[in-house]
């Protein structure tokens, strides 16, 4: 646990890190290509770590073939997760829609009402399932780049290996995106820190879920 913990203090140790930081929170404010480039130094941040060097990498641009390996596995994710949403929403809005026209249905309304509460309850449990199953493809992609993030059975095996360790985890994951939000928050100039420093403390987090319990080492 404390090593996981350490995902929120680690970075400081960098003598640098204000440099960094900033200059990353600055490329990230650039459209697509700046996320793109933040997922790869996130994955260089994560080799470093394996390599027991407690140093951020250099802000720069080197990071966009790597990143954009993982920006195509989030994105076919995503994408599914939006069509099973939409499978339930669709049928939902057109009832509705049709039901708002003519002569109203009390069948039909109650039935497009519960595909909208049911599509909403599924998008929340597959985005958390998401959120959990992360640490897992971000190693499968630093491992097998594209391919390998797209091995939903491999993925799901290295999240089923320790489910505490991927419990634990993903909930580090949830606490790092409410810290990257609180510099739009508080004051938006914030953004330029938050932002890529949670993309520091998401490597963290990553190679704790890697390094398995503290036991089973």
């Amino acid at each position: 646990m404390d090593r996981v913990a350490d995902a929120f203090v680690w970075p400081f140790r960098d003598p640098e890190w204000v440099n960094k930081i900033l200059i990353m929170g600055l490329i990230l404010l650039i459209p697509i290509v700046g996320g793109i480039n933040g997922l790869g130094w996130m994955l260089a941040t994560l080799d470093r770590l394996r390599a027991g060097e407690e140093k951020l990498p250099p802000a720069n641009f080197d990071y966009l073939g790597r990143g954009f390996q993982l920006f195509v596995v989030y994105l076919v994710y995503y994408v599914g997760l939006g069509f099973i949403t939409a499978v339930l929403y669709v049928p939902a809005i057109l009832i509705l829609a049709q039901q708002g026209h003519d002569m109203s249905n009390t069948f039909l309304v109650a039935l497009g009402i519960a595909l909208l509460l049911l599509g909403a309850g599924v998008l929340t449990l597959a985005s958390l399932a998401l959120t959990f199953a992360m640490p897992s493809i971000v190693l499968a992609v630093s491992r097998g780049g594209i391919a390998g993030g797209l091995r939903v059975d491999m993925v799901v095996r290295t999240a089923r290996r320790s489910l505490v360790n991927t419990l634990i985890a993903g909930l580090m994951l949830i606490a790092v995106h409410f810290v990257a939000s609180l510099g739009l928050m508080i004051c938006v100039i914030g953004v330029l820190f938050t932002n890529a420093y949670g993309l520091a403390m998401q490597a963290w987090i990553v190679r704790s879920f890697e390094m398995g319990p503290p036991q089973a080492a």
